[in-house]
């Protein structure tokens, strides 16, 4: 199946040389570029991409304004994308609050080509954390200097069974799927089924929800060893 990537960024340079390096795949097909969160919005709504790549920081709507606009859509808009945001910042604010969002993850501008064909992929498949221990502390920097919900969310862990919550933590960890069987010694699918149920229980969206939600309910704290 032929992944359809929009291109959002306000550098032309940088537009052209991923839609470059993203077209010569076989299984990726760039559908559409945009200057800015804005026009990035009505191109998306026109050409329904499977991942979009979001610049943060753009002029007329920034990244952050534009992911919300994607994953949160008005009534009778369907199409819900992938959205995968770029920066050149490690740390970011804008990423932290686009993961909360419902962004699927995020990638440095200055990484390796194959990273990013990776990314898209990674993204493509449902997969929502890229890059696990820059992800991680990235929600944990910012989770130990903004005030958190922990209170009303802990109250929410209380309906997960205990291996569900030893397979939210060790989500939180960064560990993968493989990682986690291993750890706990049950079937991949297992953990799986697992996940399903840990996100449909907390109604969280994907990984990285999951991760952030674990973070702000106290259920991991910044700063632990993975």
């Amino acid at each position: 199946m032929t992944i359809r990537v929009l291109i959002v960024d306000d550098q032309a340079m940088v537009r052209a040389g991923f839609a470059a390096l993203l077209a010569a795949q076989s299984d990726i097909d760039v559908v559409g570029e945009a200057s800015d969160g804005r026009q990035g919005v009505e191109v998306s709504r026109s050409t329904h991409p499977d991942v979009v790549l979001m610049d943060v920081r753009m002029p007329e709507m920034d990244g952050l304004a534009a992911a919300r606009a994607l994953l949160d859509p008005p009534r009778g808009v369907v199409h819900r994308p992938k959205v995968l945001m770029l920066t050149t910042f490690d740390v970011d604010d804008y990423v932290y609050e686009a993961l909360r969002a419902g962004a699927s993850g995020f990638l440095l501008k200055d990484a390796p080509p194959a990273d990013l064909i990776a990314a898209v992929r990674v993204v493509a498949s449902g997969d929502a954390l890229l890059a696990p221990s820059v992800t991680r502390r990235l929600i944990a920097d910012f989770a130990r200097q903004k005030p958190t919900r922990a209170k009303d969310l802990s109250l929410g862990l209380n309906g997960l069974t205990p291996r569900e919550t030893e397979v939210l933590e060790l989500i939180a960890r960064g560990l993968s799927n493989q990682e986690i069987a291993g750890r706990l010694v049950l079937a991949e699918q297992t953990v799986k089924t697992h996940i399903g149920r840990v996100l449909a229980k907390l109604d969280l969206r994907d990984r990285a929800q999951a991760v952030i939600f674990a973070y702000e309910s106290g259920l991991v704290s910044p700063g632990e060893a993975g």
